[in-house]
């Protein structure tokens, strides 16, 4: 015993420091080696969630039988690229309906920039002449609103569609379901971001009258693009297909040019939306959310499985879906993004977060691909490789595997981190980072930045209870 003490005494302390990293740091600093356990409660402390999840691991079997097949639908997809029609044409949108980003939100309860984007494209479609006329229809019950994912769509940021509006049609051939989004329409004042004058209306016009129908012949004649192969090699550039969609905008354009070439009536009809697709670096950002719809959607109403199938904001409310409850939305109240701002712009100017995009995230890409984009979190302000690293790992203690087909080269070929499972979230109190553009609380604003936000705890706490409704 007297040795043991002696050599306990004439050896410098080893410590192993479990929980909070500020005590670890303090030893950092002092010279003392630490070895840092970033351990927490499960549930965030909650006893409540933890017995539910105790519970929820009475059913492993059945779970994880389930997550198996929802995670083979959910990444052993074909989205590819078909068509691009106007709504009503492409899924039968009726008139008088205004299909939002995000989980249901009544009118009043909209945020402004929300409400702006309804307006404009109220007055776009021509059932009013301004913006006061606009609301009194929503108010009378003349026009509707609806989620997009309510009709098999998506939309970036307000995510506003109405029947006029040319979509992208993306199939996924192995299931046979299809999704759609609206064409990305580029910078400055534009309607995702909640901008409504009439320059907003001039562009969707003519994205209706002359862009729409010239993309949507060159896709016809394509015969398909296949967005999956072109996703995993847009990876290997540098995109993680949230905040950055460079490379797999340039390789779109280079598989749709030449039938652009051939679909266009002359120079003078294909040189306006050459123009406007190589000048717009986020084209393919609502492609990528339309693959990411027609992936998910096959993995929706697997009894058992805990798989998360949708993320979605509307500037209000967070939702998630989770595959064993189908359709049924567990929202909470969305979260402020953190990141960085356009000169002369603060937090204070920014509106809490919205849109569809965060679909990208469900099935392995945005925050979840982060390490394969250091220049995307750069952009975001998540700092550099180091940090991309990180995230990417974070994700992958939430994930049920790694996607097969969307690989990460620097990670050694590491396929991303996909298939987010409603029990880790739990267990760990980590919740998705998701990588998202920052719009501005004053409607007419637009963006104003880009950042990261987190999807809020209390979705994922409520999707748990739903297991023993």
């Amino acid at each position: 015993m007297t040795q043991h003490i002696h050599r306990l005494l004439s050896t410098p302390p080893r410590v192993v420091n479990i929980g909070l990293e500020g005590f670890a740091l303090d030893l950092v600093q002092r010279g003392v080696p630490v070895v840092h356990v970033d351990w927490r409660p499960p549930a965030r402390g909650h006893v409540h969630l933890a017995e539910l999840l105790s519970r929820l691991d009475e059913r492993r079997e059945h779970i994880e039988r389930a997550n198996t097949e929802a995670f083979t639908r959910l990444t052993g997809g074909e989205a590819v690229l078909v068509d691009c029609r106007p709504a009503r044409a492409a899924f039968g949108l009726p008139e008088r309906l205004v299909l939002h980003a995000g989980p249901p939100i009544e009118w009043a309860a909209m945020c402004d920039p929300m409400q702006a984007a309804v307006l404009c494209a109220i007055r776009y479609e021509g059932w009013a002449s301004d913006d006061d006329a606009a609301a009194q229809l929503i108010e009378r019950q003349e026009v509707h609103l609806a989620p997009c994912h309510d009709w098999s769509a998506v939309g970036p940021m307000t995510g506003i569609i109405t029947a006029s509006m040319p979509v992208f049609i993306v199939e996924n051939r192995v299931y046979g379901n299809r999704a759609y989004a609206t064409i990305n329409e580029g910078l400055g004042k534009v309607l995702r971001f909640g901008a409504n004058d009439v320059s907003v209306v001039a562009r969707l016009q003519w994205l209706a009258a002359e862009a729409g129908p010239l993309l949507g012949a060159a896709l016809r004649a394509s015969g398909g693009i296949d967005l999956r192969t072109l996703i995993a090699q847009a990876l290997r550039m540098g995109d993680e297909m949230h905040q950055r969609n460079i490379a797999a905008s340039a390789l779109l354009a280079r598989a749709l040019m030449p039938y652009l070439a051939r679909a266009a009536a002359n120079t003078a009809a294909l040189t306006p939306v050459a123009e406007f697709m190589a000048g717009n670096d986020q084209f393919f950002l609502n492609l990528a959310m339309a693959a990411g719809k027609a992936l998910t959607d096959p993995a929706n109403g697997v009894e058992h499985s805990t798989l998360v199938t949708t993320m979605a904001r509307n500037g209000t409310a967070f939702g998630i879906r989770v595959s064993a409850h189908g359709e049924r939305w567990f929202t909470a109240p969305v979260n402020l993004p953190s990141g960085l701002y356009f000169p002369n712009f603060t937090e204070e100017d920014a509106n809490p977060d919205m849109g569809d995009s965060a679909i990208v995230e469900t099935i392995g890409l945005g925050g979840c691909a982060m390490a394969a984009s250091p220049a995307a979190a750069r952009f975001v302000g998540a700092g550099g490789m180091a940090e991309a690293l990180q995230v990417t790992a974070e994700i992958r203690e939430l994930c049920a595997g790694e996607h097969p087909h969307f690989r990460i080269p620097i990670l050694d070929e590491q396929g991303a981190p996909a298939g987010i499972d409603l029990r880790s979230v739990i267990e760990t109190g980590i919740t998705p980072l998701i990588n998202t553009g920052i719009a501005g609380r004053k409607a007419g604003t637009g963006q104003i930045g880009a950042g990261v936000v987190r999807a809020p705890f209390a979705c994922f706490a409520r999707a748990l209870e739903a297991f023993f409704e």
